[in-house]
């Protein structure tokens, strides 16, 4: 079934020529949505009508967020099975992965209705007698929202929620490939009550984007994608003085010592590196191994890595569902070519991959004898390809994992707590893990990276209030 799509303003469905398609990554013989392009005047409308929207909804008692919220939430989950399946059918991931990630979103928002009454302020005493100060937090206004292919409901759910619990308006701007399991999000908002143009959501090219974060009636942008959009985005923001917040990839290591436990340490590889057909920023993309355990760490994560099923994405058996598009499929197969010309060694995986339906399948890949400074070891794959690094020690191996650009998750596997206490808090990333897949976080908890992987406030959890409200501080005499 092919759903046609449209806008979502002011609490309307929009019509709208739809001359885009959006696939199946598993069979691109099947389409999956046709997708309206907006531009300049639904953008208009869009922020209007959120603009109009908001001084009610900021004013609204938090209860009456939270129960929307929490009502969102529970819609969400309780249909996770069909949601998770569009999901899987239109990005790729597993039905399981799917499935998965809706439940996530649906917490999101389940939590995020907690947060709602929990906007807190401070007493304070002033160095002046008589003098009473209190801090409070209010809401900023109309937010834009661009989110990402590769994780289509979590992501909008984490930046939505938040910024809908403390008293703002948003308009989302959910990326080209992935628009139906987006379009869920805004179905169910209109059925749990939204009040019209509390939640806008829109469809486009990356011009309807950039419009959205030029609107002048804009208060704040939270973006998540690459790192050469995510500068043109906060430039345009920060030229207007708006809010910008930007997640913007990873090229994360995880280092395994001579003393790690080697079963938990490929496992935790093969889960960090793969999963998701390695679609994830915190993905861990290079395996930084100490040289006493290296040789016997490749050897059982490439044999790993060879027996993973690549399929269909609504297939059960599959493990690994395909790339999101063509241009994601050829990005993997670039890397892997340049690796090799640079003198790695692919020891599983690199081959192309064909299936009875026609999709973009990349076969997982291991690519030893890498070095630091090999591009496959400092650009973004976002794909199943992870390379290894000999290293002799620890603090080699640290520097390393420090070496790059980007500074999302880095892990250790290890049995040392010297080293793994010294790693938390030497590591320079936003998220460390000891023993655990550098991709895998909790959605109560502050998200975000350090350098070029991260720009502004963190998000998620109780630090998301920092970003989508602001503190006044009140003094009076009496």
């Amino acid at each position: 079934m092919t759903d046609t799509l449209r806008h979502y303003i002011g609490g309307e469905r929009v019509a709208a020529d739809a001359p885009a398609e959006s696939l199946n990554p598993s069979n691109t013989n099947d389409v999956v949505a046709k997708v309206p392009m907006g531009g300049q005047a639904e953008v208009d409308a869009a922020v209007d009508a959120a603009r109009k929207a908001f001084p009610a909804w900021a004013d609204a008692s938090p209860e009456v967020r939270s129960d929307l919220l929490d009502k969102v939430g529970s819609t969400i989950i309780a249909r996770s099975a069909d949601i998770g399946r569009l999901l899987a059918r239109e990005e790729g991931k597993t039905l399981a992965e799917g499935i998965g990630e809706t439940v996530r979103a649906g917490r999101i928002f389940k939590y995020f209705a907690g947060e709602a009454l929990r906007r807190h302020g401070q007493n304070l005493e002033s160095t002046r007698p008589g003098v009473e100060i209190q801090t409070y937090r209010q809401a900023v206004g109309v937010y834009g929202l661009i989110t990402p292919w590769n994780f289509p409901i979590a992501i909008p759910a984490w930046k939505a929620a938040p910024a809908l619990a403390f008293g703002n308006t948003v308009v989302i701007k959910p990326a080209g490939p992935t628009p139906a399991t987006a379009n869920v999000l805004a179905d169910i908002m209109a059925e749990c009550g939204a009040p019209a143009g509390v939640f806008n959501m829109l469809f486009g090219r990356g011009s309807m984007g950039d419009a959205l974060i030029k609107h002048k009636d804009v208060d704040g942008i939270s973006f998540t994608g690459s790192q050469g959009v995510g500068a043109q985005v906060a430039a345009a923001a920060v030229a207007r003085q708006a809010r910008v917040q930007l997640e913007m990839g990873g090229k994360n290591p995880l280092i395994v010592l001579d003393d790690a436990n080697l079963e938990r340490a490929v496992a935790i590889a093969l889960d960090g590196s793969f999963f998701a057909t390695g679609q994830r920023c915190t993905a861990s993309s290079r395996l930084i191994v100490q040289d006493g355990i290296h040789d016997k760490f490749v050897a059982l994560l490439a044999e790993k890595v060879a027996a993973l099923r690549v399929g269909d994405a609504l297939d059960p058996n599959t493990q690994i569902g395909p790339a999101v598009s063509e241009d994601q499929m050829e990005t993997s197969y670039k890397y892997i070519d340049i690796a090799t010309s640079e003198g790695g060694r692919v020891v599983t995986g690199g081959d192309r991959i064909k299936l009875d339906n026609p999709g973009w399948y990349v076969r997982p890949t291991l690519i030893a004898d890498t070095e630091a400074g090999m591009r496959i070891n400092n650009e973004e794959v976002f794909g199943p390809v992870a390379s290894t690094i000999r290293v002799k020690s620890y603090e080699e191996a640290l520097e390393i994992a420090n070496g790059v650009e980007f500074g999302l998750s880095a892990g250790i596997a290890t049995t040392s707590l010297k080293h793994a206490r010294h790693f938390q808090r030497y590591a320079r990333a936003g998220m460390t893990m000891v023993n655990l897949a550098t991709a895998g976080v909790d959605y109560h908890v502050p998200f975000g990276g350090t350098k070029s992987s991260s720009y502004g406030a963190r998000e998620q959890g109780f630090a998301a209030v920092e970003f989508f409200t602001q503190t006044k501080t009140s003094y009076s005499w009496s």
